[in-house]
């Protein structure tokens, strides 16, 4: 494949460089880069685009997309509902794969949640996550992932992000709680307890190169494809 890779100086983009580069063509894009600071500054073609960048920067990913008819995988988490609003307008327009998480196996995880809710469906159901001390955004994108798919078994359930106060907790209501903590890559806990039993679902990223390995074969399903919004659910099927 020929990727245009958006963010290639960050630790996300240097895995897929190091792991892919001899398999690929690679156009290196990124502010700290003399060559190609930003997408407008590369005026070749590209059968698909990676960003691994910053979400801040998703006006201007899609506006060069749309503008050079290029598919493209967004790697990025913490958008805005502008921003989420872009990305639906965009996918309108070119094929735009975009998931909270490039892992399969936290594909897999949020299958079997959604799953486990919808059969234990009068249960309460909390997910704790552990991230890095770095990491900006809480809850993570992952976590958010999670709660939605086990959301579509059971439509009344909201989202509750960290707990405080002197109130009992909703029944119905999916917990969220964050933790930051050291150097860990991602930890996602699912616990769904009826009082009579409990299940709990795991998954735990020992190294951020599985997130390169997943936005490479997210590239490579997209090329090809109709407009559309995709996500990793789509590719697992």
């Amino acid at each position: 494949m020929k990727i245009l890779l958006n963010g290639a100086l960050g630790r996300m983009g240097q895995a897929i460089i190091k792991k892919y580069a001899q398999t690929n063509e690679i156009i290196s894009v990124d502010a700290r880069d003399e060559v190609y600071p930003t997408l407008s500054s590369y005026d070749g073609n590209a059968e698909v685009i990676i960003d691994f960048s910053n979400h801040a920067g998703t006006k201007d990913l899609l506006d060069y997309a749309v503008k050079n008819n290029t598919p493209v995988v967004i790697a990025t988490t913490g958008q805005s509902k502008d921003e989420l609003a872009m990305i639906d307008e965009a996918s309108k327009l070119i094929p735009v794969f975009f998931s909270f998480n490039m892992s399969i196996g936290i594909a897999m995880l949020a299958d079997f949640a959604k799953k486990a809710a919808a059969m234990m469906n009068d249960a309460e159901i909390e997910i704790v996550e552990t991230h890095h001390d770095q990491k900006l955004d809480a809850p993570s994108g992952t976590a958010i992932l999670l709660a939605k798919a086990m959301q579509e078994s059971r439509n009344d359930a909201p989202i509750v992000c960290g707990r405080n106060g002197h109130a009992k907790r909703d029944p119905k209501e999916i917990g969220i709680s964050s933790i930051r903590i050291g150097n860990v890559v991602g930890i996602h806990e699912i616990i769904i307890s009826s009082g009579l039993e409990t299940i709990t679902l795991k998954h735990e990223a020992h190294d951020r190169s599985l997130f390169a390995d997943g936005a490479i074969k997210a590239a490579e399903f997209l090329i090809g494809k109709e407009p559309g919004l995709y996500e990793m659910k789509d590719m697992v099927k």
